[in-house]
Protein backbone atom coordinates (compact mmCIF):
# COMPACT_ATOMS: atom_id res chain seq x y z
CA UNK A 1 0.00 0.00 0.00
CA UNK A 2 1.05 3.58 -0.60
CA UNK A 3 1.81 5.75 2.45
CA UNK A 4 -1.28 7.48 3.82
CA UNK A 5 -1.63 11.10 2.74
CA UNK A 6 -2.49 12.74 6.06
CA UNK A 7 -2.24 16.15 4.42
CA UNK A 8 -5.59 15.41 2.80
CA UNK A 9 -8.09 16.86 5.30
CA UNK A 10 -10.67 14.23 4.40
CA UNK A 11 -8.44 11.47 5.79
CA UNK A 12 -8.59 12.55 9.42
CA UNK A 13 -12.13 13.83 8.92
CA UNK A 14 -13.20 10.27 8.16
CA UNK A 15 -11.49 9.08 11.35
CA UNK A 16 -13.71 11.40 13.42
CA UNK A 17 -16.59 9.05 12.75
CA UNK A 18 -19.32 11.03 14.48
CA UNK A 19 -18.51 14.29 12.69
CA UNK A 20 -18.05 12.51 9.38
CA UNK A 21 -21.45 10.82 9.69
CA UNK A 22 -23.21 14.08 10.53
CA UNK A 23 -24.59 15.61 7.30
CA UNK A 24 -23.67 19.08 8.61
CA UNK A 25 -20.29 17.79 9.93
CA UNK A 26 -20.68 19.24 13.42
CA UNK A 27 -17.37 19.07 15.40
CA UNK A 28 -18.78 16.66 17.97
CA UNK A 29 -15.76 15.85 20.21
CA UNK A 30 -14.86 19.53 20.42
CA UNK A 31 -18.24 20.60 21.74
CA UNK A 32 -18.42 17.63 24.09
CA UNK A 33 -15.12 18.69 25.69
CA UNK A 34 -16.54 22.21 26.11
CA UNK A 35 -19.58 20.74 27.87
CA UNK A 36 -17.29 18.78 30.22
CA UNK A 37 -15.64 22.13 31.04
CA UNK A 38 -19.10 23.67 31.61
CA UNK A 39 -18.48 26.13 28.76
CA UNK A 40 -22.02 25.70 27.54
CA UNK A 41 -22.36 28.89 25.51
CA UNK A 42 -19.19 28.11 23.56
CA UNK A 43 -20.42 24.56 22.99
CA UNK A 44 -23.74 25.97 21.76
CA UNK A 45 -22.14 28.40 19.32
CA UNK A 46 -19.83 25.70 17.95
CA UNK A 47 -22.97 23.68 17.25
CA UNK A 48 -24.83 26.68 15.88
CA UNK A 49 -22.14 27.27 13.27
CA UNK A 50 -22.78 23.82 11.83
CA UNK A 51 -26.26 22.58 12.66
CA UNK A 52 -28.08 25.91 13.29
CA UNK A 53 -30.69 24.40 15.64
CA UNK A 54 -28.86 22.84 18.63
CA UNK A 55 -31.86 22.98 20.95
CA UNK A 56 -34.18 21.47 18.35
CA UNK A 57 -31.75 18.82 17.18
CA UNK A 58 -30.69 18.00 20.73
CA UNK A 59 -34.25 16.73 21.15
CA UNK A 60 -35.30 15.49 17.73
CA UNK A 61 -32.30 14.64 15.56
CA UNK A 62 -32.19 11.28 13.78
CA UNK A 63 -28.67 10.95 15.23
CA UNK A 64 -26.64 9.56 12.32
CA UNK A 65 -23.59 10.38 14.46
CA UNK A 66 -24.40 7.84 17.16
CA UNK A 67 -24.32 4.58 15.15
CA UNK A 68 -20.94 5.79 13.85
CA UNK A 69 -19.58 6.54 17.35
CA UNK A 70 -16.31 4.74 18.04
CA UNK A 71 -17.49 3.99 21.57
CA UNK A 72 -20.10 1.68 20.13
CA UNK A 73 -17.39 -0.38 18.45
CA UNK A 74 -15.77 -1.38 21.73
CA UNK A 75 -18.86 -3.32 22.81
CA UNK A 76 -20.52 -0.40 24.55
CA UNK A 77 -23.38 1.95 23.77
CA UNK A 78 -22.36 5.06 21.82
CA UNK A 79 -21.96 8.41 23.53
CA UNK A 80 -25.29 10.25 23.91
CA UNK A 81 -24.14 12.84 21.39
CA UNK A 82 -27.58 14.16 20.58
CA UNK A 83 -28.65 14.69 24.18
CA UNK A 84 -25.34 16.39 24.98
CA UNK A 85 -26.15 18.85 22.22
CA UNK A 86 -29.32 19.65 24.15
CA UNK A 87 -27.21 20.24 27.28
CA UNK A 88 -25.38 23.05 25.48
CA UNK A 89 -28.74 24.60 24.57
CA UNK A 90 -30.32 24.13 28.00
CA UNK A 91 -27.44 25.62 30.01
CA UNK A 92 -26.10 28.33 27.70
CA UNK A 93 -26.14 32.00 28.61
CA UNK A 94 -27.69 34.72 26.45
CA UNK A 95 -25.81 34.30 23.15
CA UNK A 96 -27.27 37.26 21.22
CA UNK A 97 -23.98 39.16 21.44
CA UNK A 98 -22.22 36.26 19.72
CA UNK A 99 -24.54 36.17 16.72
CA UNK A 100 -23.29 37.61 13.41
CA UNK A 101 -23.59 41.34 12.82
CA UNK A 102 -25.99 42.16 10.00
CA UNK A 103 -24.69 44.96 7.76
CA UNK A 104 -26.91 48.02 7.47
CA UNK A 105 -25.62 48.57 3.95
CA UNK A 106 -26.91 45.70 1.82
CA UNK A 107 -25.02 44.21 -1.11
CA UNK A 108 -27.76 44.90 -3.65
CA UNK A 109 -28.78 41.26 -4.12
CA UNK A 110 -32.28 39.96 -3.30
CA UNK A 111 -33.08 36.32 -2.50
CA UNK A 112 -36.48 34.66 -2.07
CA UNK A 113 -36.94 31.64 0.17
CA UNK A 114 -40.06 29.57 -0.43
CA UNK A 115 -40.86 27.53 2.67
CA UNK A 116 -39.87 28.40 6.22
CA UNK A 117 -38.32 25.11 7.30
CA UNK A 118 -34.78 24.22 8.36
CA UNK A 119 -33.26 24.33 4.87
CA UNK A 120 -34.60 27.81 4.06
CA UNK A 121 -33.74 29.13 7.52
CA UNK A 122 -30.17 27.86 7.13
CA UNK A 123 -29.85 29.67 3.81
CA UNK A 124 -31.11 32.84 5.50
CA UNK A 125 -28.70 32.38 8.41
CA UNK A 126 -25.73 32.09 6.03
CA UNK A 127 -26.66 34.87 3.57
CA UNK A 128 -28.06 37.62 5.83
CA UNK A 129 -24.66 38.45 7.39
CA UNK A 130 -23.30 38.93 3.85
CA UNK A 131 -25.73 41.76 3.16
CA UNK A 132 -28.37 39.93 1.15
CA UNK A 133 -31.96 41.14 1.30
CA UNK A 134 -34.05 38.07 2.02
CA UNK A 135 -37.79 37.49 1.67
CA UNK A 136 -39.21 34.33 3.24
CA UNK A 137 -42.60 32.97 2.14
CA UNK A 138 -44.47 30.32 4.13
CA UNK A 139 -48.09 29.25 4.44
CA UNK A 140 -47.81 28.71 8.19
CA UNK A 141 -48.28 31.41 10.82
CA UNK A 142 -44.65 31.22 11.98
CA UNK A 143 -41.27 29.89 10.86
CA UNK A 144 -39.99 26.38 11.35
CA UNK A 145 -41.70 24.38 8.64
CA UNK A 146 -42.24 20.73 9.56
CA UNK A 147 -40.31 21.29 12.82
CA UNK A 148 -43.37 23.28 13.90
CA UNK A 149 -46.16 21.37 12.18
CA UNK A 150 -45.05 17.74 12.49
CA UNK A 151 -42.91 17.39 15.63
CA UNK A 152 -45.18 17.21 18.69
CA UNK A 153 -44.73 19.65 21.55
CA UNK A 154 -44.03 16.82 24.00
CA UNK A 155 -40.83 16.21 22.04
CA UNK A 156 -40.06 19.80 21.02
CA UNK A 157 -41.46 22.63 23.17
CA UNK A 158 -42.66 25.59 21.14
CA UNK A 159 -40.49 27.94 23.22
CA UNK A 160 -37.31 26.11 22.13
CA UNK A 161 -38.33 26.21 18.48
CA UNK A 162 -39.31 29.88 18.62
CA UNK A 163 -36.01 30.85 20.22
CA UNK A 164 -33.86 29.23 17.56
CA UNK A 165 -36.04 30.24 14.62
CA UNK A 166 -36.06 33.84 15.83
CA UNK A 167 -32.26 33.97 16.07
CA UNK A 168 -32.44 33.83 12.27
CA UNK A 169 -35.59 35.82 11.55
CA UNK A 170 -34.25 38.67 13.71
CA UNK A 171 -31.36 39.03 11.24
CA UNK A 172 -33.54 41.34 9.19
CA UNK A 173 -35.40 38.66 7.25
CA UNK A 174 -38.60 39.96 5.65
CA UNK A 175 -41.26 37.36 6.40
CA UNK A 176 -44.45 36.66 4.48
CA UNK A 177 -46.28 34.21 6.75
CA UNK A 178 -49.76 32.85 6.00
CA UNK A 179 -48.75 33.28 2.36
CA UNK A 180 -49.32 30.23 0.18
CA UNK A 181 -47.18 30.45 -2.95
CA UNK A 182 -49.38 29.18 -5.79
CA UNK A 183 -46.99 29.96 -8.63
CA UNK A 184 -43.21 29.91 -8.94
CA UNK A 185 -43.55 32.21 -11.94
CA UNK A 186 -45.12 34.85 -9.69
CA UNK A 187 -41.95 34.77 -7.57
CA UNK A 188 -39.64 34.76 -10.60
CA UNK A 189 -41.47 37.81 -11.92
CA UNK A 190 -40.47 39.75 -8.79
CA UNK A 191 -36.93 39.86 -10.22
CA UNK A 192 -35.10 38.20 -7.34
CA UNK A 193 -31.43 37.49 -8.00
CA UNK A 194 -31.92 33.93 -6.71
CA UNK A 195 -34.74 31.76 -5.39
CA UNK A 196 -34.46 28.88 -2.93
CA UNK A 197 -37.20 26.27 -2.69
CA UNK A 198 -37.38 24.54 0.69
CA UNK A 199 -41.01 23.49 0.79
CA UNK A 200 -40.42 19.99 2.18
CA UNK A 201 -42.44 16.92 1.24
CA UNK A 202 -45.91 18.19 2.12
CA UNK A 203 -48.12 15.37 0.90
CA UNK A 204 -48.72 12.23 2.94
CA UNK A 205 -49.35 8.98 1.13
CA UNK A 206 -52.86 7.58 1.12
CA UNK A 207 -54.52 4.17 0.69
CA UNK A 208 -57.12 5.60 -1.67
CA UNK A 209 -57.76 2.30 -3.47
CA UNK A 210 -58.46 0.27 -0.34
CA UNK A 211 -62.11 -0.79 -0.01
CA UNK A 212 -64.06 1.46 2.33
CA UNK A 213 -61.64 4.37 2.09
CA UNK A 214 -64.11 6.83 0.62
CA UNK A 215 -67.04 5.87 2.84
CA UNK A 216 -64.94 6.20 6.01
CA UNK A 217 -63.23 9.44 5.00
CA UNK A 218 -64.38 11.45 8.03
CA UNK A 219 -62.45 9.17 10.38
CA UNK A 220 -59.35 8.51 8.28
CA UNK A 221 -56.57 11.07 8.56
CA UNK A 222 -53.26 11.61 6.78
CA UNK A 223 -50.65 11.55 9.55
CA UNK A 224 -48.67 14.68 8.74
CA UNK A 225 -51.83 16.72 8.11
CA UNK A 226 -53.35 15.50 11.36
CA UNK A 227 -50.19 16.36 13.32
CA UNK A 228 -50.25 19.85 11.81
CA UNK A 229 -53.89 20.29 12.79
CA UNK A 230 -53.01 19.28 16.34
CA UNK A 231 -49.99 21.61 16.42
CA UNK A 232 -52.07 24.57 15.26
CA UNK A 233 -54.91 23.54 17.63
CA UNK A 234 -57.49 22.85 14.94
CA UNK A 235 -57.77 19.30 16.34
CA UNK A 236 -58.00 18.58 20.06
CA UNK A 237 -59.49 15.10 20.36
CA UNK A 238 -59.68 11.69 18.73
CA UNK A 239 -61.67 8.49 19.19
CA UNK A 240 -60.94 6.02 21.97
CA UNK A 241 -59.83 3.27 19.58
CA UNK A 242 -57.16 4.38 17.12
CA UNK A 243 -55.15 2.49 14.52
CA UNK A 244 -51.92 4.05 13.29
CA UNK A 245 -50.66 2.64 9.99
CA UNK A 246 -46.94 2.89 9.32
CA UNK A 247 -43.60 2.19 10.94
CA UNK A 248 -41.66 5.44 10.64
CA UNK A 249 -41.04 8.28 13.07
CA UNK A 250 -44.20 10.06 11.92
CA UNK A 251 -46.22 7.01 12.92
CA UNK A 252 -44.58 7.10 16.35
CA UNK A 253 -45.47 10.78 16.72
CA UNK A 254 -49.04 10.08 15.62
CA UNK A 255 -49.68 7.25 18.07
CA UNK A 256 -48.13 9.08 21.02
CA UNK A 257 -50.12 12.21 20.20
CA UNK A 258 -53.31 10.17 19.88
CA UNK A 259 -52.76 8.82 23.42
CA UNK A 260 -52.64 12.40 24.68
CA UNK A 261 -55.80 13.42 22.82
CA UNK A 262 -58.04 10.77 24.29
CA UNK A 263 -57.03 7.55 22.58
CA UNK A 264 -57.31 4.71 25.08
CA UNK A 265 -56.66 1.76 22.76
CA UNK A 266 -54.03 3.04 20.35
CA UNK A 267 -52.23 0.52 18.17
CA UNK A 268 -49.46 0.79 15.61
CA UNK A 269 -49.91 -1.62 12.71
CA UNK A 270 -46.99 -2.13 10.35
CA UNK A 271 -46.43 -4.35 7.31
CA UNK A 272 -42.82 -5.22 8.08
CA UNK A 273 -41.21 -7.03 10.99
CA UNK A 274 -40.69 -4.66 13.93
CA UNK A 275 -36.91 -5.10 13.58
CA UNK A 276 -37.11 -3.52 10.13
CA UNK A 277 -39.29 -0.56 10.96
CA UNK A 278 -37.98 2.76 9.66
CA UNK A 279 -38.56 4.53 12.96
CA UNK A 280 -35.49 5.22 15.09
CA UNK A 281 -35.13 2.56 17.76
CA UNK A 282 -35.41 5.15 20.54
CA UNK A 283 -38.72 6.35 19.07
CA UNK A 284 -39.97 2.76 19.14
CA UNK A 285 -38.78 2.42 22.75
CA UNK A 286 -40.65 5.59 23.74
CA UNK A 287 -43.79 4.30 22.04
CA UNK A 288 -43.66 0.98 23.87
CA UNK A 289 -42.89 2.81 27.13
CA UNK A 290 -46.22 4.60 26.74
CA UNK A 291 -48.03 1.25 26.51
CA UNK A 292 -48.73 1.46 22.78
CA UNK A 293 -48.48 -2.00 21.18
CA UNK A 294 -46.96 -2.57 17.75
CA UNK A 295 -48.54 -5.21 15.54
CA UNK A 296 -45.97 -6.32 12.99
CA UNK A 297 -46.46 -8.22 9.72
CA UNK A 298 -50.02 -6.97 9.13
CA UNK A 299 -50.94 -5.61 5.70
CA UNK A 300 -54.10 -3.44 5.51
CA UNK A 301 -56.78 -4.93 3.28
CA UNK A 302 -60.01 -3.07 4.01
CA UNK A 303 -61.62 -0.27 5.97
CA UNK A 304 -64.73 -1.82 7.50
CA UNK A 305 -67.78 0.45 7.43
CA UNK A 306 -71.12 -0.27 9.12
CA UNK A 307 -74.10 2.01 8.45
CA UNK A 308 -71.78 4.65 7.00
CA UNK A 309 -69.46 4.62 10.02
CA UNK A 310 -65.91 3.30 10.32
CA UNK A 311 -65.85 0.42 12.77
CA UNK A 312 -62.51 -1.24 12.09
CA UNK A 313 -60.03 -2.63 9.59
CA UNK A 314 -59.14 -5.99 8.14
CA UNK A 315 -55.47 -6.97 7.88
CA UNK A 316 -53.71 -9.83 6.15
CA UNK A 317 -50.91 -11.51 8.09
CA UNK A 318 -47.65 -11.76 6.16
CA UNK A 319 -44.12 -12.95 6.72
CA UNK A 320 -40.83 -11.56 5.43
CA UNK A 321 -39.05 -13.77 2.89
CA UNK A 322 -35.62 -12.88 1.52
CA UNK A 323 -34.04 -13.94 -1.77
CA UNK A 324 -30.34 -14.65 -2.35
CA UNK A 325 -29.64 -10.94 -2.88
CA UNK A 326 -31.27 -10.09 0.45
CA UNK A 327 -34.30 -8.45 -1.15
CA UNK A 328 -37.37 -8.74 1.04
CA UNK A 329 -40.82 -9.86 -0.03
CA UNK A 330 -43.88 -9.92 2.22
CA UNK A 331 -45.67 -13.20 1.63
CA UNK A 332 -49.17 -13.95 2.98
CA UNK A 333 -49.19 -16.66 5.65
CA UNK A 334 -52.57 -17.96 4.53
CA UNK A 335 -54.21 -17.28 7.89
CA UNK A 336 -57.65 -15.69 8.22
CA UNK A 337 -57.88 -11.92 7.98
CA UNK A 338 -57.39 -10.12 11.30
CA UNK A 339 -60.09 -7.64 12.33
CA UNK A 340 -59.21 -4.70 14.57
CA UNK A 341 -61.84 -2.32 15.87
CA UNK A 342 -61.26 1.42 15.62
CA UNK A 343 -62.93 4.80 15.73
CA UNK A 344 -60.18 6.58 13.78
CA UNK A 345 -57.26 5.67 11.54
CA UNK A 346 -54.07 7.71 11.18
CA UNK A 347 -52.07 6.93 8.05
CA UNK A 348 -48.33 7.53 8.31
CA UNK A 349 -47.15 5.35 5.44
CA UNK A 350 -44.78 7.79 3.80
CA UNK A 351 -44.54 11.26 2.32
CA UNK A 352 -44.27 12.59 -1.21
CA UNK A 353 -43.21 15.82 -2.81
CA UNK A 354 -45.85 17.92 -4.52
CA UNK A 355 -45.01 20.70 -6.95
CA UNK A 356 -48.31 21.63 -8.65
CA UNK A 357 -47.38 25.26 -8.08
CA UNK A 358 -44.27 25.09 -10.26
CA UNK A 359 -45.14 25.78 -13.87
CA UNK A 360 -43.64 23.28 -16.29
CA UNK A 361 -42.71 25.92 -18.86
CA UNK A 362 -40.48 28.27 -16.88
CA UNK A 363 -37.23 26.30 -17.13
CA UNK A 364 -37.32 23.95 -14.12
CA UNK A 365 -37.07 20.45 -15.57
CA UNK A 366 -38.59 17.47 -13.77
CA UNK A 367 -37.45 13.87 -13.82
CA UNK A 368 -38.34 10.60 -12.13
CA UNK A 369 -41.19 10.66 -9.60
CA UNK A 370 -42.05 14.15 -10.84
CA UNK A 371 -39.11 15.54 -8.88
CA UNK A 372 -37.16 18.59 -10.04
CA UNK A 373 -33.78 17.82 -11.56
CA UNK A 374 -31.34 19.20 -9.00
CA UNK A 375 -27.54 19.00 -8.94
CA UNK A 376 -26.54 16.96 -5.89
CA UNK A 377 -23.52 19.17 -5.16
CA UNK A 378 -24.69 22.68 -5.98
CA UNK A 379 -28.45 22.22 -5.41
CA UNK A 380 -29.05 24.27 -8.55
CA UNK A 381 -32.00 23.41 -10.79
CA UNK A 382 -32.09 23.64 -14.58
CA UNK A 383 -33.39 27.19 -14.14
CA UNK A 384 -30.06 28.62 -13.01
CA UNK A 385 -31.47 31.16 -10.56
CA UNK A 386 -33.57 28.56 -8.71
CA UNK A 387 -32.09 26.26 -6.06
CA UNK A 388 -33.68 23.47 -4.03
CA UNK A 389 -32.87 21.95 -0.65
CA UNK A 390 -34.19 19.81 2.16
CA UNK A 391 -36.97 17.34 1.40
CA UNK A 392 -37.93 19.38 -1.67
CA UNK A 393 -34.63 18.50 -3.35
CA UNK A 394 -34.31 14.72 -3.10
CA UNK A 395 -37.25 13.51 -1.02
CA UNK A 396 -38.00 13.13 2.71
CA UNK A 397 -34.99 12.95 5.04
CA UNK A 398 -34.61 14.82 8.34
CA UNK A 399 -33.78 18.16 9.93
CA UNK A 400 -29.99 17.77 9.96
CA UNK A 401 -29.90 16.79 6.28
CA UNK A 402 -32.02 19.84 5.44
CA UNK A 403 -29.53 22.02 7.34
CA UNK A 404 -26.62 20.52 5.40
CA UNK A 405 -28.45 21.22 2.13
CA UNK A 406 -29.08 24.80 3.22
CA UNK A 407 -25.39 25.45 3.88
CA UNK A 408 -24.35 24.13 0.48
CA UNK A 409 -27.18 25.89 -1.35
CA UNK A 410 -26.21 29.17 0.34
CA UNK A 411 -22.66 28.78 -0.98
CA UNK A 412 -24.04 28.24 -4.47
CA UNK A 413 -26.44 31.18 -4.25
CA UNK A 414 -23.62 33.46 -3.08
CA UNK A 415 -21.32 32.30 -5.88
CA UNK A 416 -24.12 32.64 -8.45
CA UNK A 417 -25.06 36.14 -7.33
CA UNK A 418 -21.39 37.19 -7.43
CA UNK A 419 -21.04 35.89 -10.97
CA UNK A 420 -18.78 32.98 -10.05
CA UNK A 421 -19.08 29.30 -10.91
CA UNK A 422 -21.29 27.39 -8.51
CA UNK A 423 -19.16 24.32 -9.20
CA UNK A 424 -16.19 25.88 -7.39
CA UNK A 425 -16.72 24.35 -3.97
CA UNK A 426 -14.51 26.00 -1.35
CA UNK A 427 -12.24 23.81 0.75
CA UNK A 428 -13.04 23.24 4.43
CA UNK A 429 -11.19 24.98 7.20
CA UNK A 430 -8.81 22.59 8.96
CA UNK A 431 -5.92 22.56 11.42
CA UNK A 432 -3.86 19.94 13.20
CA UNK A 433 -2.20 21.00 16.48
CA UNK A 434 -0.03 18.98 18.86
CA UNK A 435 -1.57 18.45 22.29
CA UNK A 436 1.70 17.69 24.09
CA UNK A 437 2.54 19.70 27.22
CA UNK A 438 5.04 17.38 28.87
CA UNK A 439 6.40 13.87 28.47
CA UNK A 440 3.21 12.30 29.84
CA UNK A 441 0.87 15.30 29.81
CA UNK A 442 -1.70 16.34 27.25
CA UNK A 443 -4.06 19.29 26.85
CA UNK A 444 -7.02 16.93 26.76
CA UNK A 445 -8.33 14.25 29.11
CA UNK A 446 -7.23 10.94 27.61
CA UNK A 447 -8.51 8.69 30.39
CA UNK A 448 -11.17 6.32 29.07
CA UNK A 449 -14.29 6.27 31.24
CA UNK A 450 -15.74 2.84 31.98
CA UNK A 451 -19.24 4.20 32.58
CA UNK A 452 -22.15 2.82 30.62
CA UNK A 453 -24.30 5.27 28.70
CA UNK A 454 -26.36 7.44 31.03
CA UNK A 455 -30.13 7.35 30.68
CA UNK A 456 -31.99 10.62 30.07
CA UNK A 457 -34.64 11.02 32.80
CA UNK A 458 -38.29 11.16 31.75
CA UNK A 459 -41.31 13.01 33.09
CA UNK A 460 -43.91 11.01 35.00
CA UNK A 461 -45.73 8.92 32.39
CA UNK A 462 -49.22 9.37 33.80
CA UNK A 463 -48.83 13.15 33.91
CA UNK A 464 -47.21 13.31 30.46
CA UNK A 465 -50.04 11.35 28.82
CA UNK A 466 -52.56 13.91 30.10
CA UNK A 467 -50.78 16.91 28.61
CA UNK A 468 -49.59 16.93 25.01
CA UNK A 469 -47.40 19.98 25.68
CA UNK A 470 -45.49 18.50 28.61
CA UNK A 471 -41.98 17.66 27.47
CA UNK A 472 -41.34 13.97 28.07
CA UNK A 473 -37.54 13.98 28.17
CA UNK A 474 -36.15 16.11 30.99
CA UNK A 475 -32.57 16.24 29.72
CA UNK A 476 -29.31 15.68 31.58
CA UNK A 477 -28.47 17.73 34.63
CA UNK A 478 -24.97 19.22 34.99
CA UNK A 479 -23.46 16.16 36.69
CA UNK A 480 -25.02 13.69 34.25
CA UNK A 481 -23.82 15.82 31.36
CA UNK A 482 -20.26 15.81 32.71
CA UNK A 483 -20.29 12.05 33.28
CA UNK A 484 -21.67 11.33 29.80
CA UNK A 485 -19.18 13.75 28.21
CA UNK A 486 -16.35 11.81 29.86
CA UNK A 487 -17.35 8.76 27.81
CA UNK A 488 -16.22 10.51 24.59
CA UNK A 489 -12.99 9.01 23.23
CA UNK A 490 -11.79 12.31 21.69
CA UNK A 491 -11.58 10.84 18.21
CA UNK A 492 -10.56 14.22 16.80
CA UNK A 493 -7.25 14.02 18.72
CA UNK A 494 -5.34 12.08 16.10
CA UNK A 495 -2.37 9.77 16.41
CA UNK A 496 0.17 11.24 14.00
CA UNK A 497 3.22 9.15 13.06
CA UNK A 498 6.58 10.48 11.85
CA UNK A 499 8.48 7.66 10.12
CA UNK A 500 11.98 9.09 10.25
CA UNK A 501 11.82 9.31 14.07
CA UNK A 502 10.79 5.67 14.50
CA UNK A 503 13.48 3.21 15.76
CA UNK A 504 11.13 0.22 15.39
CA UNK A 505 11.28 -0.76 19.04
CA UNK A 506 7.62 -1.88 18.78
CA UNK A 507 6.89 -0.34 22.19
CA UNK A 508 3.77 1.35 20.82
CA UNK A 509 2.45 -1.95 19.51
CA UNK A 510 3.13 -3.62 22.85
CA UNK A 511 1.28 -0.99 24.89
CA UNK A 512 -1.72 -0.59 22.54
CA UNK A 513 -4.86 -1.86 24.33
CA UNK A 514 -6.64 -2.80 21.12
CA UNK A 515 -3.69 -4.21 19.11
CA UNK A 516 -4.40 -1.67 16.39
CA UNK A 517 -0.69 -0.97 15.66
CA UNK A 518 1.42 -3.43 13.65
CA UNK A 519 4.89 -3.39 12.11
CA UNK A 520 4.77 -5.70 9.11
CA UNK A 521 5.99 -6.12 5.57
CA UNK A 522 3.95 -4.09 3.10
CA UNK A 523 1.51 -5.62 0.64
CA UNK A 524 -1.82 -5.14 -1.08
CA UNK A 525 -4.59 -3.99 1.22
CA UNK A 526 -6.57 -7.26 1.13
CA UNK A 527 -3.45 -9.17 2.14
CA UNK A 528 -2.20 -6.59 4.63
CA UNK A 529 -5.47 -6.52 6.59
CA UNK A 530 -5.07 -10.24 7.37
CA UNK A 531 -1.47 -9.94 8.68
CA UNK A 532 -1.98 -7.30 11.36
CA UNK A 533 -1.78 -7.91 15.11
CA UNK A 534 -5.56 -8.01 15.05
CA UNK A 535 -7.19 -8.72 11.65
CA UNK A 536 -8.91 -5.65 10.22
CA UNK A 537 -12.38 -6.48 8.93
CA UNK A 538 -14.09 -3.09 8.66
CA UNK A 539 -13.31 -2.04 5.10
CA UNK A 540 -15.18 1.24 5.50
CA UNK A 541 -12.46 2.62 7.78
CA UNK A 542 -8.95 3.18 6.45
CA UNK A 543 -5.58 1.78 7.41
CA UNK A 544 -2.95 4.35 8.38
CA UNK A 545 0.21 3.18 6.57
CA UNK A 546 3.67 4.74 6.95
CA UNK A 547 6.44 5.01 4.40
CA UNK A 548 9.03 2.22 4.45
CA UNK A 549 11.02 2.14 7.70
CA UNK A 550 14.73 1.21 8.02
CA UNK A 551 14.03 -2.52 8.23
CA UNK A 552 11.77 -2.37 5.19
CA UNK A 553 8.66 -2.87 7.30
CA UNK A 554 5.82 -0.36 7.50
CA UNK A 555 3.77 0.83 10.45
CA UNK A 556 0.09 0.01 9.94
CA UNK A 557 -2.61 1.30 12.27
CA UNK A 558 -6.20 0.16 12.02
CA UNK A 559 -8.18 3.38 12.42
CA UNK A 560 -11.32 1.38 13.05
CA UNK A 561 -10.44 0.26 16.60
CA UNK A 562 -7.94 2.91 17.76
CA UNK A 563 -9.16 4.45 21.04
CA UNK A 564 -7.13 7.67 20.67
CA UNK A 565 -5.94 6.99 24.22
CA UNK A 566 -2.44 8.38 23.59
CA UNK A 567 -0.58 5.43 25.13
CA UNK A 568 1.46 4.99 21.96
CA UNK A 569 2.64 8.60 22.13
CA UNK A 570 3.37 8.34 25.86
CA UNK A 571 5.37 5.16 25.40
CA UNK A 572 7.35 6.19 22.31
CA UNK A 573 10.96 7.07 23.32
CA UNK A 574 11.62 9.17 20.19
CA UNK A 575 8.33 11.12 19.82
CA UNK A 576 7.62 9.35 16.55
CA UNK A 577 4.00 9.34 17.74
CA UNK A 578 2.23 12.59 18.61
CA UNK A 579 -1.35 13.38 19.60
CA UNK A 580 -2.59 16.22 17.42
CA UNK A 581 -6.05 17.78 17.65
CA UNK A 582 -7.75 17.91 14.27
CA UNK A 583 -10.40 20.57 13.64
CA UNK A 584 -12.57 20.41 10.53
CA UNK A 585 -15.08 23.11 9.63
CA UNK A 586 -17.18 23.04 6.48
CA UNK A 587 -16.84 26.35 4.65
CA UNK A 588 -19.92 28.58 4.69
CA UNK A 589 -21.19 31.09 2.15
CA UNK A 590 -18.98 34.13 1.77
CA UNK A 591 -15.78 32.59 3.02
CA UNK A 592 -14.77 31.54 -0.49
CA UNK A 593 -15.16 35.08 -1.79
CA UNK A 594 -13.04 36.46 1.03
CA UNK A 595 -10.07 34.22 0.24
Amino acid sequence: MKPTDINNPEYFHKVVDCQYACPAHTPVPQYIRLIAEQRYSEAYMLNWESNVFPGVLGRTCDRPCEPACRRGRVEEDPVAICRLKRVAADFKDDIHSQLPTIPAQKNGKRVALIGGGPASLTVARDLAPLGYEIDLYDDQKAGGGFMRSQIPSFRLPESVLNEEVNYILDMGITTHFNHHVKSLKSIVDKQYDAIFVGTGAPRGRDLSKLPGREEADDNIHIGIDWLANVAFEHTSKIGKKVLVLGGGNTAMDCCRTARRLGGEDVRVVVRSPQSEMKASHWEIEDTLHEDIPIFENHTPKEFVVDNGKLVGMHFEKVKAVYDEAGKRSLVPTGEDLVFMECDDVLMAIGQENAFPWIERDIGVDFGQWDMPIVDETTFQSTLKSVFFGGDAAFGPKNVITAVAHGHQAAISIDLYCQGESVNHRPAPGVNLISQKMGFHEWTYDNAVSNDERFIVPLADKEAALKNRKMEVELGFDVQQAFDEAQRCLNCDVQTVFTDDKCIECDACADVCPTDCISFVGNGEEDDLRTRLSAPSHNLEQDLYVSDALKTGRVMVKDENVCLHCGLCAERCPTTAWDMQKFFYSVTKAGQSCAE
